[in-house]
């Protein structure tokens, strides 16, 4: 955040900054989805809907898990939110109840770790690292479970490292979990942003595993503040209690313009959006393989790059901050998300043109050959 503040400011001076620290894709919504809002506000569809959601959308995704995923999600199971930030908050507020633990990666995206401790959660932050594929495993949860663990929390794909779990392991972590009665939430709000493989889901595949999602990334709808949690069918009527008691309901022209995110020309854009972006990781992790910095895990999804940089600097923080001053590059330090080896690391988000990406890699390049660090 002390970055971003200082880019604000810096722009705010004239200073021509390139931004690789922002975790929002370049692109709008898609034309369909933005018609479909502005149909919806036409047709004046500006009243609550139910707290768990528009009753069409429910089932507009329900059918999209079963096509797709081959997850059998029934609408009933689903409840619309505001944003994924909603559903944490939601899966939070249930779960952390009876016990105040949850087990987290370290690194992760620090929000969900602060959210938890609003509801006066522990957290068990454990570290990985590149030999993991920076994912939480089955052998780990073990080695630190204890009897206050409500909940693990893993995503995939990851921020700040792009990579994936497997669904068998995912499973597997969510079989163990079961015989500890404990939970599993996945994080999968960067769903379809996978360039390894085709994208998962371990959505209603277990009755103690919530899944977060959104239309932020994909389908480019982060101001529009939508998205959705997958609950066992026993957790449902809780949930909906609680979300009846904080926000209400969801914004209902949103709900209406994402019923068209899964209209076929939609899919089609986000299609091509996401070879861009495939390309533009293609590009960034070459550029930075050909500098003294290591790649260690060439991500798998989302948009960012988990790049170490201790051949030049012991300090990724004040990395960045030299960087952004020097060249008016912007990218994230590790520090932003844990402790492990925090210092070592830094994130490059892809969220620029190809044209903006490769002109920062030439500022990087000319930063590090003037003993930049």
């Amino acid at each position: 955040m002390d970055i971003l503040a200082r880019c604000k400011a810096m722009e705010a001076q004239g200073r021509d900054i390139i931004h690789m620290e922002i975790g929002e894709p370049d692109f709008p919504a898609p034309q369909p989805i933005m018609d479909a809002g502005l149909a919806a506000l036409h047709q004046r569809q500006t009243h609550y809907t139910s707290a768990q959601g528009l009753p069409e959308l429910r089932a507009a995704i329900s059918q999209d898990y079963q096509q797709r995923f081959n997850c059998p999600v029934e609408a009933e199971q689903i409840l619309i939110t505001p944003g994924a930030s909603g559903a944490i908050q939601l899966v939070f507020a249930y779960v952390l109840q009876a016990r105040k633990t949850l087990m987290i990666s370290d690194p992760t995206y620090p929000c969900n770790r602060n959210v938890a401790q609003l509801f006066n959660a522990q957290i068990d932050a454990i570290a990985v690292d590149e030999q993991t594929d920076f994912q939480l495993g089955l052998e780990a949860v073990k080695a630190h479970w204890h009897e206050d663990v409500a909940a693990v929390l893993i995503a995939s794909p990851s921020n700040p490292t792009g990579t994936v779990s497997k669904q068998q392991d995912l499973l597997a972590i969510a079989d163990f979990l079961a015989s500890q009665g404990s939970v599993l939430i996945v994080d999968e709000i960067y769903q379809g942003l996978n360039y390894a493989s085709a994208p998962s889901s371990v959505a209603g595949l277990r009755d103690n595993i919530f899944v977060i999602n959104s239309f932020s990334k994909y389908f480019g709808m982060t101001g529009w503040r939508i998205g959705w949690c997958v609950a066992p069918p026993a957790y449902i009527s809780s949930l909906d209690a609680i979300a009846q008691n904080t926000y209400l309901a969801s914004s209902t022209p949103a709900q209406y313009a994402a019923l068209a995110a899964f209209q076929q020309d939609t899919l089609a854009i986000v299609e091509q959006r996401r070879v861009i972006f495939q390309q533009r990781r293609d590009l960034m992790c070459a550029a930075l393989n050909d500098l003294p910095l290591h790649v260690p895990c060439i991500p798998q999804g989302a948009f960012y790059i988990y790049a170490n940089v201790a051949a030049v600097s012991a300090d990724s923080f004040h990395f960045c901050q030299q960087l952004l001053e020097d060249t008016g590059v912007a990218v994230t330090p590790g520090c932003d998300f844990g402790q492990q080896q925090a210092h070592h690391y830094i994130r490059f988000a892809y969220t620029n043109s190809e044209q903006r990406l490769r002109e920062g890699m030439e500022r990087l390049s000319v930063f590090l050959e003037g003993g930049g660090s």
